[in-house]
């Protein structure tokens, strides 16, 4: 791999992690249409850190806050079952407590299933296919909840909603950001709210994947020979990349609809399914 292939792959990266369109769809299909050398475990990992270091970055005042409602939450006196008094009665310990069990789901499914949902990533077909369930569930998103509610009346059973949606996201071609954005805007949540929250809730899975990659890298052996220069060059740019995508699409949905994103998904994947029966 030479460094402008992986900084056009970390620029991808970047982008399609926070907008609804399957960062790892995209990863697959993209060396696949060019007919690109596979990045490898390395440089899909170091990519995983350039996103997590984006939405850290973007979202640090944010952090703050939540870490510390997590710890007036184990100090606090009063049941864990409301959200009016007791443990959970600010936002930010339930906020916390909405990103803890969100992001269980992800972690069960991921233990169970990995195997069979990372045999499809050698499948553009698939990819495709899946694609085109992203772009359904879109576009049913924008049909669906009252889209009312602010982060600030997040409940548990709306991180049990959203977080089953991220565990769906396994699958090469479900994009993340938009289901869990989708699952947020169906509990009735704001657009920008129900997007900050997916990329909150981003935030312990890209963490999780990158450090269970980094171990697998570590005990392969796979960064000896590594093109270290082409991997900091990308992992940059997912980096960059990353931070504007998130300052752009919370400002986005502010007011915009997904089904933009949606139509880009069916284009990409009739066109992936049409280049696949050629090859």
């Amino acid at each position: 791999m030479n460094i402008l292939h992986a900084i056009i792959l970390g620029i991808v990266q970047g982008l399609t992690e926070f907008i609804p369109v399957s960062s790892s769809a995209h990863l697959v299909l993209v060396p696949w249409v060019f007919g690109w050398p596979a990045p490898g475990l390395l440089f899909d990992t170091m990519l995983h850190w350039g996103t997590l270091t984006a939405v850290v970055a973007y979202f640090w005042r944010d952090w703050i806050s939540i870490i510390r409602g997590f710890f007036r939450s184990l100090t606090a006196h009063g049941p864990w079952n409301s959200s009016t008094h007791g443990r959970l009665a600010d936002a930010d310990s339930r906020l916390a407590w909405g990103i803890i069990i969100g992001s269980l789901p992800a972690v069960v499914f991921g233990v169970l299933f990995e195997a069979f949902f990372e045999s499809l990533f050698g499948s553009p077909a698939a990819v495709a296919v899946f694609l085109l369930v992203t772009a359904g569930i879109l576009t049913l998103s924008e049909r669906l909840g009252s889209r009312t509610r602010s982060l600030k009346t997040l409940t548990m059973t709306d991180a049990v909603a959203v977080g089953f949606a991220q565990a769906v996201a396994i699958a090469p071609g479900i994009s993340r950001s938009g289901a869990t954005i989708a699952a947020g805007l169906a509990r009735g949540l704001k657009r920008e709210d129900a997007a900050r929250y997916s990329f909150l809730l981003s935030t312990p899975i890209i963490f999780g994947a990158g450090l269970k990659q980094l171990l697998d890298v570590v005990t392969s052996g796979a960064s000896a020979a590594a093109p270290w220069g082409a991997v900091l060059a990308g992992t940059l740019a997912a980096a960059l990349s990353g931070y504007l995508c998130i300052r752009f699409l919370l400002a986005y949905l502010r007011s915009g609809k997904l089904y933009v994103f949606a139509a880009y998904l069916v284009m990409v994947s009739v066109a992936i399914l049409i280049l696949n029966a050629i090859r």
